[in-house]
């Protein structure tokens, strides 16, 4: 099966698949350079009450789209689910910082007996550390792109271990219709409760599935409220242990997600999901892929769900600089902000 551009039939826990259009997105942040906009990025946002209604939506929050690094958390449950229904005479070998680090979008390289413990080919491309820092100090040791620098290693090596462990072949573990993948797509749609519209391949060489903006952050709520399980339980939820994945394990992260235990971006694509322990839940994607909107828009979107604003002030806005000093911001549009915020 091929990977560009495929369908996948609706998993049986799922509804339809979302439409695929073109997404309607609005204006959802400004680059002010005194007094003037000078700058506009489109997107749409999506708040989710506790009980799973919609609070707040802007843009298009239902037409199909990739979440890209975002839905790794989604992944890993599938990975997770994948090794629970293993058999009684293999034993799981992920630790829970395991699991947090091979679901993450890491900035720094993958530690090689992580990699090993695959024993498969590497499919994604070689690269540098993505965090600066460790990038520098990488080229300062002499060592040049290699595929454990790679932001998505950590993924590659616990898809290979998961396929290791349940005796699944290695050699072509990327392909849609391999077992391992067919878990993924089911956690996937499980979670989002609606078909995969479409499959591509990501970045890093892997399956990627494209949902909605609505049902991914429906799967975030899902996952800030699951509830621990045995890991030999075969759970439909991944342990309390995983809720962090993402930011815990790729380097700086918002200090707001302290009071929001589940936090997932796609940063390099302007995608950004999270969620209160409530089951409150904000998705975020910026239609440009625009890193720099997508924190001061989250920081909106969170406002709905009534984070302190000391809290979310230093991210709702970003200076644009002139001449070396500050003469505007980045913001989110007045239509994202709560009334009398």
């Amino acid at each position: 099966m091929s990977q560009s551009s495929t369908t996948l039939p609706p998993h049986r826990t799922a509804g339809a698949p979302p439409v695929v259009r073109e997404p309607a997105h609005v204006p959802v942040a400004h680059v002010v350079r005194g007094g003037l906009v000078e700058g506009v990025h489109h997107g749409s946002v999506v708040v989710l009450a506790a009980d799973g209604s919609v609070e707040f939506q802007a843009g298009d929050i239902e037409a199909a789209f990739y979440p890209r690094s975002a839905l790794k958390p989604l992944q890993a449950v599938g990975l997770l689910r994948a090794g629970c229904r293993r058999s009684t005479t293999r034993r799981w070998p992920w630790s829970r910082p395991a699991t947090r680090r091979g679901t993450a979008s890491g900035h720094r390289p993958a530690h090689p007996r992580r990699r090993r413990a695959g024993r498969g080919p590497a499919a994604q491309r070689p690269d540098l550390p993505y965090d600066p820092a460790v990038r520098d100090e990488w080229i300062g040791c002499g060592l040049g792109p290699t595929r454990l620098a790679q932001n998505c290693s950590g993924k590659h090596a616990a898809m290979l271990l998961t396929a290791r462990t349940r005796g699944w072949r290695l050699d072509d573990y990327l392909d849609p219709g391999h077992p391992l993948q067919q878990e993924l797509a089911a956690a996937v749609a499980d979670l989002t409760g609606q078909g995969i519209a479409r499959v591509t391949v990501d970045g890093c060489g892997a399956p990627l599935f494209a949902v909605s903006l609505h049902g991914l952050t429906r799967a975030a709520a899902r996952l800030a409220t699951a509830a621990p399980a045995p890991a030999r339980a075969g759970s439909p939820t991944p342990c309390a242990s995983t809720r962090r994945w993402s930011p815990a394990a790729a380097g700086t992260w918002p200090a707001w997600c302290g009071r929001c235990p589940a936090c997932w971006p796609g940063r390099l694509r302007g995608v950004q999901i999270a969620a209160l322990p409530d089951g409150r839940a904000v998705g975020v994607k910026i239609a440009d892929g625009a890193d720099r909107a997508r924190m001061p828009v989250t920081a909106a979107a969170l406002a709905h769900c009534g984070i302190d604003p000391g809290v979310l002030a230093p991210f709702a806005a970003t200076p644009v600089i002139g001449g070396g000093a500050p003469v505007g911001t980045l913001r989110a549009t007045d239509a994202l902000t709560p009334h009398g915020a």
